[in-house]
């Protein structure tokens, strides 16, 4: 996610490496390199020309504490203004009136339908909603089937009419059998449309004025850049929508549509889509995608993942295990899927401060835990709680059985039997205060 913005970013601040004061010349050139970086990033002129002009002033403005280096600041201040630039505070869905009435709008292409599947199953699962998905889109035949499958995936109904080509009369139908069967959040998908069709811009005004949406939601694929922001002026001068949603952001972003909807049309960014599966969905926070995109990581939304994931009950069970040092296979695979379950490994990874650059050139493929899978899940009940049982003809055994080198089963027993040994070494408080104290020590 915005990988090159992130490098051109960091080779900018790096003119200011090393220099103790701020001065308007290495200022100036800074800002130079961010408004390119912007550029590249296909971020809209106007808006890079005024954000880095806004920075500018701001740092020359300033006095460098004593503590803080001019690089330092001058991220400190990029980072405030970039906030600010994707709208400062996040905004979510007004979800007060029942039903409420939620139109999803965009080009051809963008991840509508899609989008409206994790919509549903997020309203469902986070905020306790009943929804009800209607299939607008007459003109794509695949369109209603695909919203079909996703509602079926998620558990949630889909209101669709195969005999009418009417897309008012559909959403009309489909809120009323919303409201006589007690769903309080409709989405209403809608076909894909060029902002220069008339014909089309004058329907999805027209399905607007007949349902009277409470939200009205534009779908882009953040991958179209400048684009895209110049279709969102056109949606928003007939829709007058109430939030932009960027889709695709796990694939390789230039940024700019992130960076320049906001300034350009006045609305904010409410969601982003960060995969294909259907809880691949995040309310969109500037601020954390401001120290994403300067490399700071993300560990709010990082620790806010590991807390859906979270149960309370199973991890004090495994904390009296680790003590007794009965941490076993079966807990290890347990972790496993719960790690899985939190998303994308790589963007998982890119959360942790640092750690973002350091893997930008590294291919992590979500599929990296099947062969640790494979090795454990061909072990025997007996051989999961009692890993000291493993000798070589089991380790042989288990190799075969799940189609992997014996080196690799190896590798994973001294690498569990290695972490096994640090976490009980941790779970004592005194073992560990100890360790702490020696670290000095230990580095000389």
């Amino acid at each position: 996610m915005f990988d090159n913005l992130s490098d051109k970013l960091d080779r900018a601040f790096k003119v200011l490496k090393g220099q103790g004061s701020i001065t308007e010349i290495n200022v100036a050139e800074t800002m130079k390199e961010v408004r390119k970086a912007l550029l590249d990033a296909d971020v809209n002129y106007k808006t890079a020309k005024a954000f880095t002009d806004t920075v500018k002033e701001k740092a020359l403005g300033m006095n460098v504490l004593t503590s803080v280096s001019p690089g330092q600041l001058m991220i400190k201040i990029t980072n405030d203004e970039l906030t600010a630039l994707m709208g400062g505070q996040t905004e979510e869905l007004e979800l007060k009136q029942n039903p409420t009435i939620i139109l999803i709008a965009g080009l051809n292409g963008a991840g509508k339908t899609t989008f409206s599947g994790k919509l549903a199953n997020y309203l469902k699962t986070k905020k306790g909603k009943k929804p009800l998905l209607i299939a607008g889109d007459v003109y794509r035949p695949a369109a209603i089937e695909q919203l079909k499958v996703l509602g079926e995936q998620i558990d949630v109904p889909v209101f669709a009419d195969l005999n009418s080509k009417d897309p008012i009369g559909i959403a009309q139908a489909g809120i009323a059998q919303a409201k006589q069967n007690g769903n309080n959040v409709i989405i209403i998908d809608t076909a894909g449309r060029l902002a220069i069709d008339e014909q089309m811009m004058n329907e999805i005004a027209a399905v607007k004025a007949s349902t009277n949406p409470h939200e009205i939601l534009f779908v882009v694929d953040s991958m179209t850049g400048q684009d895209a922001v110049n279709t969102a002026k056109a949606f928003n001068n007939r829709l007058d929508f109430t939030g932009a949603v960027l889709t695709k952001l796990d694939g390789d972003t230039r940024g700019g549509a992130a960076l320049s909807i906001k300034s350009v049309v006045n609305k904010p960014i409410k969601f982003i889509g960060t995969g294909e599966k259907m809880d691949a969905i995040d309310v969109f926070y500037p601020d954390r995608m401001a120290s994403r995109i300067l490399g700071m990581g993300d560990v709010v939304s990082l620790v806010e993942r590991a807390q859906m994931q979270f149960d309370e009950k199973e991890a004090a069970e495994l904390q009296k295990k680790i003590r007794k040092n009965k941490f076993d296979f079966n807990d290890f695979l347990s972790q496993l899927n719960q790690i899985k379950k939190m998303g994308n490994i790589k963007d998982l990874m890119g959360m942790i401060p640092g750690v973002g650059k350091a893997m930008k050139d590294v291919d992590i493929d979500d599929n990296a835990f099947k062969g640790i899978e494979a090795i454990i899940q061909s072990m025997t009940n007996q051989e999961r709680e009692n890993p000291e049982l493993i000798n070589t003809s089991r380790r042989n055994r288990i190799a075969k059985g799940s189609g992997r080198d014996l080196t690799e089963v190896n590798r994973l027993l001294k690498q569990f039997e290695d972490m096994r040994k640090m976490m009980k070494m941790f779970s004592n408080p005194a073992t560990a205060a100890k360790m702490m104290r020696n670290m000095p020590k230990m580095g000389r």
